[in-house]
């Protein structure tokens, strides 16, 4: 009889072509891992992988039973949330991913009450850029993950939870300063910014999107800098170098600048909400009112937290 968990190593093995990391991967020893795939392919009557001293490859035939074997550790898993679902709310382990634009600066806003509200929680959390948090929700890798939309997401549940703007921010020595400082009523408007100074992170961050979407840019109008950040602690520190400005959401601030700071934050006077954070799921995920549930404590904390700092 196969196993779940004969499964689950064979496509940890699919995954990284090599025993040594796929044991690592799944927390067993190589010999424990490399047993359970020779029983399994003694169970199925043909290899799953051909491997020799210096490769692992998969088989056509072993691609097409992990592929079904995927889909059915997908149900096992929908099976067992469904479970879980049925017993106190939020009393079982989730897996959250979040992005790096929003997790360092919402987690600590909300986990604290989080941990209040549900002590029996078990939360496993991942940081990966949006592209791949989606696809690791999709494959029912991960139960639930946080994004700031706009976001294509087809055949994926969007619970909605917080809306936020971009702020400007320059240096106070910026030529620009005295510029935006005569414009601004309150904030600044994008006509008045000077794209070839403006410092966005690299490809694949949704955050630049928006950023460049909220202020009518075009990629070829940014300066070339621009594609050299990944987070935006370092951009804050670029423009802490007189390097340029750049452009954060609302939430980071309290993190990014302090009241000492040489930096001044403006906010982007143009249409918002900038950026919607929001909770994906799968249509089919059991476990969606524990998700709901999330949700609404990541609203009211961040509500408290945004009036703490008024």
């Amino acid at each position: 009889m196969l196993t779940l968990k004969q499964l689950s190593y064979a496509l940890s093995v699919a995954e990284h072509l090599h025993f040594k990391r796929a044991a690592e991967a799944c927390a067993v020893s190589q010999s424990a891992l490399s047993s359970a795939i020779q029983e399994l392919e003694s169970q199925i009557g043909f290899p799953l992988f051909e491997r020799d001293n210096k490769r692992v490859l998969l088989t056509s035939r072993g691609r097409d039973f992990l592929k079904r074997a995927q889909s059915v550790l997908m149900d096992a898993q929908d099976l067992m949330n469904f479970a879980h679902a049925q017993s106190k709310p939020l009393s079982h382990p989730l897996s959250l991913g979040v992005i790096p634009t929003v997790g360092p600066f919402l987690l600590p806003k909300v986990l604290p009450l989080v941990r209040e509200r549900f002590p029996k929680l078990q939360l496993r959390i991942k940081e990966a850029q949006s592209a791949q948090l989606v696809q690791l929700v999709r494959q029912g890798e991960l139960d639930t993950a946080v994004l700031a939309l706009p976001y294509p997401l087809p055949g994926l549940h969007a619970f909605e939870f917080w809306e936020e703007d971009f702020y400007l921010v320059v240096h106070h020595d910026d030529a620009s300063l005295r510029t935006l400082l005569d414009a601004a009523g309150g904030g600044v408007k994008a006509k008045a910014l000077v794209p070839e100074k403006l410092l966005l992170l690299e490809e694949g961050h949704c955050l630049k999107d928006h950023a460049l979407a909220a202020c009518r840019l075009r990629i070829s109008s940014v300066g070339n800098n621009a594609l050299s950040s990944t987070s935006l602690y370092t951009l804050i520190q670029m423009v802490a170098g007189r390097m340029g400005s750049t452009l954060v959401p609302e939430m980071a601030l309290d993190q990014l600048l302090t009241e000492d700071s040489e930096l001044r934050a403006f906010h982007l006077d143009e249409p918002g909400p900038h950026r919607t954070l929001a909770f994906i799921t799968r249509l089919n995920f059991p476990g969606i009112n524990s998700v709901a549930l999330l949700r609404d404590c990541f609203r009211e904390a961040l509500g408290q937290s945004l009036r703490a700092s008024l």
